[in-house]
């Protein structure tokens, strides 16, 4: 019997152990409750302490419609940068071109460019070519100018090439040598002539060269070497200035004089002959006497040898030997 009475107080305990009675506080709430506040500060005083200046603050909640929105922005643009640094210049170009006339329209004909204006660097050397430059060509010198004095320096202005296409008209072409025609021997150990490539028979001439550049009347004192026939073209209307060396010269001289000496010998030589078919008598007498000369000129000979020393000869040294050479080349 005090079995079965003691169940249910047994149950009912339970229920008030399970339940807000039985061994509850009434103070178990309140300690919990500043427990969890006591922690919520901690973190929060923690995450100020270890806050960075340039650290944005954190969203608990779902973020708003602009945040994402300028969270995507960002991303879409370092995606395209990443994009366009891969690109070359004419893939970007191409990709703006693009772009535009999707966005606002129009045709690709209006995007090319015309290239009426181009030019080249041999079309800025031709309209600011000088065949002589001056100081006063000098004097203001823009990138188009500098371009074409660096190319005039570069010229080799010893001998010219000649066109002499037109040479009835008495108008004549004429331009300094290239490096390349300086190697070849073009103008120089070739006929001038550009449409000539003659070795043989080739002199020198020196041309007053009139022309008009810019606008301006200028001359210039030039050297050409030509073969005969270039030569008579040259010279088809007046005859210009040859050019020739002093060695050229002198030897002319040596010749002619030579040549002088020879036929008052053999003059001689005839005058001695006549005489000797008028009789021996004669021929004799101009023996003895040409004998007689022979032997006054080797006496003086003889003695002149003894007056003093042998006279020196002036040797030439081995500069002056190249230049003589080279005037020779050059002639």
């Amino acid at each position: 019997m005090c079995m079965g009475w003691m169940k249910p107080l047994q149950k009912k305990e339970m229920g008030e152990m399970h339940g807000h009675g039985g061994y509850d506080s009434d103070f178990s709430d309140d300690e919990h409750c500043g427990e969890s506040s006591k922690r919520k500060k901690r973190t929060v005083e923690d995450d100020l302490l270890l806050k960075k200046p340039f650290q944005k603050e954190k969203h608990g909640k779902v973020a708003h419609k602009q945040v994402a929105a300028e969270l995507l922005d960002r991303e879409e643009a370092r995606n395209r940068r990443f994009h366009l640094i891969a690109m070359d210049a004419y893939q970007r170009h191409t990709k703006f071109v693009n772009d535009y006339i999707l966005y606002y329209g129009g045709k690709r004909e209006d995007f090319r460019r015309s290239g009426e204006n181009d030019k080249t660097d041999m079309d800025v050397i031709r309209e600011n070519h000088r065949f002589l430059w001056n100081e006063e060509d000098e004097m203001d010198m823009n990138w188009e100018k500098r371009l074409a004095k660096k190319y005039y320096d570069k010229l080799f202005k010893e001998y010219c090439i000649a066109d002499l296409s037109r040479y009835k008209e008495n108008k004549f072409g004429f331009r300094w040598r290239v490096e390349k025609e300086v190697i070849s021997g073009k103008g120089q150990f070739f006929c001038g002539n550009k449409c000539c490539d003659k070795k043989e028979g080739l002199k020198s001439w020196e041309v007053n060269f009139g022309y008009v550049e810019h606008g301006e009347k200028r001359n210039a004192l030039v050297k050409l070497r030509l073969c005969q026939e270039c030569s008579f073209k040259l010279n088809f209307y007046h005859r210009r200035k040859e050019v020739k060396s002093k060695k050229r010269k002198n030897k002319a001289k040596k010749d002619c004089e030579e040549s002088s000496h020879k036929k008052s010998r053999l003059s001689s030589m005839e005058e001695t002959s006549k005489k000797k078919d008028k009789g021996h008598s004669s021929s004799k007498k101009s023996e003895n006497s040409l004998n007689q000369n022979s032997d006054e000129e080797e006496g003086t000979s003889e003695s002149e040898l003894w007056k003093g020393p042998v006279p020196e000869t002036d040797e030439k040294s081995q500069e002056e030997e190249f230049d003589e050479y080279f005037q020779d080349l050059f002639l």
